[in-house]
Parts: structure tokens; C-alpha cells; sequence
């Protein structure tokens, strides 16, 4: 379980790509002071497993369900990575519920500055506007944001100075694609408010068919 506040900016020092695989080594301070081997760390928002570390970098695992579904697959050598460690138990809980299980991507298709902030306006794929609204929350790499604006296919949030530059959304511009993680109790409450499909077949078994298999 994460919060969405980045703890610190990681740079990628290798990157090792394979079929729909990658192990990406990550150089950074914050996010070692207390890791241990199997501690879960998100990479712009997609919770990842320290498999090896030492006093300046860790390394991790991408598997192809999210070599597909994020933009981790687009990481070279030397870019920026947000970095969060899991959250830990008696920790202040400064964003939302972020599980780091992304849902998709999305596009930056305009970004304007209005006083101090920065206003983001995102396209999002179909299937996941039905989990945004006015107010609500939403993780763009691994950052938890506050949606000010929802059209039928865009979403718009707004950085302050601080996260501007104390995360990668600062340097991304028009055109870039970002992590998406719909808010978690949104998912939740539309997955049981949802009428389910019927997927159970009715039981052939009956008084008639018992006879007649000689019951």
C-alpha cells in the first residue's frame, strides 16, 4: 500500500529488456535508508520487488502484465523515476489509497501555468472515465493528484510548485504518456454496484436423469 507522495527522484542506471520483460536497476538515497530484500518500492506508480540492493541502487523485476499495461516498457538509461517506499504502518497518510496496480496510461494533451500552479490536462482511454469525478483522487506516476476538472475523455489536475519539482510530472509536457491509478474505493464501489453477468449453467441434475442413470 502506497500514498502517492513521492518520497524522492531515482534515476535509472540499466535497463535490461527481453520479450515483454525488463530489470531495471534504480540509483537513489531516500528509498534504501531501511530496504530489505522482497520490500515493495513504486517506480512511477507501479509497485514493484527489490530483488537485490546495496548503498546506492536497487534492482527490480517488471513482469509482462506490466511491461504491457504501463509506460515502464518506454524507460531508458538515465531518465527520472518516482520513487515511493510502501507505506508503513504507524506512517502520516498524506495522499489516497494508492495500490500501485496501474489500470492504464494516458496522454498529456495540453499544459498551461496559472499563477503558481501547473494544470495538466489528461486524455484517458473509455473504460477508466467512469472512475473519475470532480474532487476526487487520482495517481498520475505514482503521484497522488486531485482532479479538477472531468470531460467525457479527459481528466484535469494541477501541481504546485513543490510537487513540480520534487516529481517527474514537473519536466513532462504535451504528448507524454503517464501511469493511471484510478482511485481504489471508486473501483471497488463500481465493481459492486454493477449488475454481474450471469456465468453459472443451471445443474442437469435432476429425479429424472438420476432414474435413468439408474439411481
Amino acid at each position: 500500500m502506497f500514498t502517492g507522495i513521492i518520497e524522492e527522484k531515482g534515476t535509472i542506471k540499466s535497463i535490461s529488456k527481453g520479450n515483454e520483460t525488463i530489470v531495471l536497476t534504480v540509483t537513489a538515497e531516500e528509498v534504501l535508508k531501511d530496504v530489505n530484500l522482497g520490500d515493495s518500492i513504486a517506480v512511477n506508480g507501479v509497485c514493484l520487488t527489490v530483488t537485490s540492493f546495496n548503498k546506492r541502487e536497487f534492482t527490480v523485476d517488471v513482469m509482462p502484465e506490466t511491461f504491457r499495461s504501463s509506460t515502464l516498457s518506454l524507460l531508458n538509461n538515465r531518465d527520472s523515476v518516482n520513487l515511493e517506499r510502501a507505506m508503513a504502518a504507524g506512517g502520516r497518510f498524506g495522499g489516497h489509497f494508492v495500490s500501485g496496480h496501474v489500470d492504464g496510461t494516458g496522454k498529456i494533451i495540453e499544459k498551461r501555468p496559472e499563477r503558481n500552479a501547473i494544470y495538466y490536462t489528461i486524455a484517458l482511454p473509455d473504460h477508466l472515465m467512469r472512475y473519475f469525478m470532480l474532487k476526487g483522487s487520482v495517481c498520475v506516476d505514482g503521484t497522488s493528484l486531485t482532479i479538477f476538472e472531468v470531460t467525457e475523455s479527459t481528466i484535469t489536475v494541477s501541481l504546485i510548485p513543490h510537487t513540480a519539482e520534487h516529481t517527474i510530472l514537473g519536466s513532462k509536457g504535451t504528448g507524454d504518456i503517464v501511469n493511471i491509478e484510478c482511485d481504489m474505493l471508486a473501483k471497488y464501489v463500481h465493481n459492486m454496484l454493477s449488475p454481474k453477468e450471469e456465468t453459472t449453467q443451471k445443474s442437469k441434475l435432476s429425479l429424472d436423469f438420476l432414474q435413468e442413470h439408474g439411481f
